[in-house]
């Protein structure tokens, strides 16, 4: 058996530790029933023992932490998922149309582009149908009216050449600004050759030769005397030129319909601002005046 004398000892060590401040809790056990709230600050403070400085500050700081990262993330699911699932379940009419359109424009012009390659279904037609768009080319045109006004000895056909002239420069700028714009590139993503970058028809929207095309063959069934026949071909070659750039793989249907819309309204400036014999004088003699050093 063991002796008084241990256990005396014993139960001295036992009273001891439990008196330190961190068990001071033990020795007060709270009633049933009691809140947990209360416990604690009767073990805390109600036995005399002072909680240590580092549990104090980490309690403090957790309790500091919890609510303000909840709080924080409350927030942020509050402010981003209503946006989010409107995007993505509630999309307007009008972007289902437009992305509906864009499919189906891009769709038809690859089906369309059966010159793109040679390895296409009608690579064998791709020169003749590069010829042909060659023919509604803006370097072609401009340098064409430049031959035939120098040429040229009538008033009449002086004026004409120089307002088709300015014609031709203001769709080339014009078509080249939009297109830097937008940026669009072609159903097939070809590499501009060298007359197109030439002529700074780099991308796909609008088509610079349905615009050309369009405003061309208007100003000259308006300001040219042609039989109907004449006039039924030159309707078909500018139809026959936006077509030949969507064989290529060059543009876009929606790019050809816009360059022949962009085109109509080229005219139709020009018809505004259109320049006397007088001034086509003036301004043709004030050129060669100019050039005449070179030449």
């Amino acid at each position: 058996m063991p002796s008084t004398f241990t256990v005396r000892s014993r139960t001295r060590e036992r009273n001891s530790i439990l008196s330190r401040p961190e068990f001071m809790s033990l020795n007060h056990q709270p009633p049933r029933g009691a809140p947990s709230g209360s416990s604690e600050g009767r073990g805390g403070g109600g036995g005399g023992g002072p909680r240590r400085p580092g549990q104090i500050k980490q309690q403090t700081s957790q309790k500091g932490e919890e609510p303000t990262e909840s709080g924080s993330k409350d927030r942020r699911e509050s402010t981003k998922m209503p946006e989010e699932d409107c995007m993505q379940l509630n999309p307007s009419f009008k972007g289902i149309a437009m992305n509906s359109l864009l499919a189906i424009d891009i769709c038809l012009s690859k089906r369309m582009g059966v010159c793109a390659y040679t390895s296409s279904s009608w690579g064998g037609c791709r020169s003749m149908v590069a010829l042909l768009a060659l023919t509604g080319h803006g370097i072609t045109w401009i340098i064409g009216t430049i031959v035939c006004l120098t040429r040229s000895n009538t008033l009449a056909g002086q004026e004409v050449l120089v307002n088709l002239l300015l014609a031709l420069i203001l769709d080339v700028l014009t078509v080249a600004g939009v297109q830097r714009l937008v940026k669009r590139r072609g159903p097939w993503e070809m590499t501009p050759g060298f007359m197109d970058c030439v002529a700074m028809d780099v991308y796909s929207f609008p088509a610079a030769h349905a615009s050309r095309a369009a405003m061309v063959s208007k100003f000259l069934l308006s300001h040219l005397v042609l039989a109907v026949p004449l006039r039924i071909l030159l309707v078909l070659w500018a139809f026959l030129v936006g077509m030949s750039r969507v064989l290529l793989g060059k543009h876009h249907l929606t790019d050809m319909v816009c360059g022949f819309a962009l085109g109509m309204l080229h005219f139709s400036l020009m018809e505004t601002v259109w320049l006397s014999s007088n001034v086509c004088q003036t301004l043709i003699s004030i050129s060669t005046l100019s050039w005449s050093p070179f030449f």
